[in-house]
């Protein structure tokens, strides 16, 4: 099998096992919420962010690719607000006032504007820790030699799920779903 192949295969993996645990926590309905606007707005910020997130590989793996899913949620919410003002935002414009390290609080607190002690909050957390967990452990699983190209490649693909994902969750919090259109009535 081409690399190719493999990467899209675990990418397609891992995807489908977070859509059942965000489906089985109920912050997903089944489907992944998705725009062409907002997914190909990551080409812009993953060269940056996986330049942060590989420096925190060894010490925080669930922190290396859990901030993607927050990226995702403020993206998403600046999709609904803004769209023009939030596509001409670089990646450090993401950042909390310590950088990479608090993105997370920064983006749901003064972003998205969701109150860190909230249930809310709380709830998003656990979902994306449990998420990124999933992602880790599904990594390890394929038992790829650390710090190869291929386990970059892979990383890459796991960050991009957890984006994609985090902006899912937040088009369903703001009520976006898939529905069903008749052509004939347009």
């Amino acid at each position: 099998m081409e690399l190719k192949d493999y990467l899209d295969n675990f990418e397609e993996k891992l995807q489908q096992e977070i859509l059942r645990l965000c489906t089985n926590y109920r912050f997903l309905d089944g489907k992944l919420l998705a725009t062409d606007d907002i997914d190909d707005y990551w080409q812009v910020l993953a060269p940056e962010y996986i330049a942060d997130a590989v420096e925190q590989v060894q010490e925080y793996p669930t922190v290396s690719v859990a901030w993607a899913a927050y990226l995702g949620i403020a993206v998403a919410f600046g999709w609904d607000i803004d769209w023009n003002t939030i596509s001409k935002a670089k990646y450090k414009d993401f950042y909390g006032e310590q950088g990479f390290d608090d993105m997370d609080e920064h983006l749901i607190r003064d972003v998205v504007g969701i109150p860190l002690d909230s249930e809310e909050a709380k709830n998003l957390e656990e979902m994306i820790r449990r998420c990124a967990q999933k992602a880790i452990d599904l990594i390890r699983h394929e038992q790829i030699e650390p710090q190869s190209p291929v386990a970059f490649h892979v990383f890459t693909r796991a960050v991009r799920v957890m984006y994609r994902t985090g902006a899912a969750i937040q088009l369903k919090r703001m009520g976006y779903k898939f529905e069903k259109v008749n052509l004939g009535d347009c």
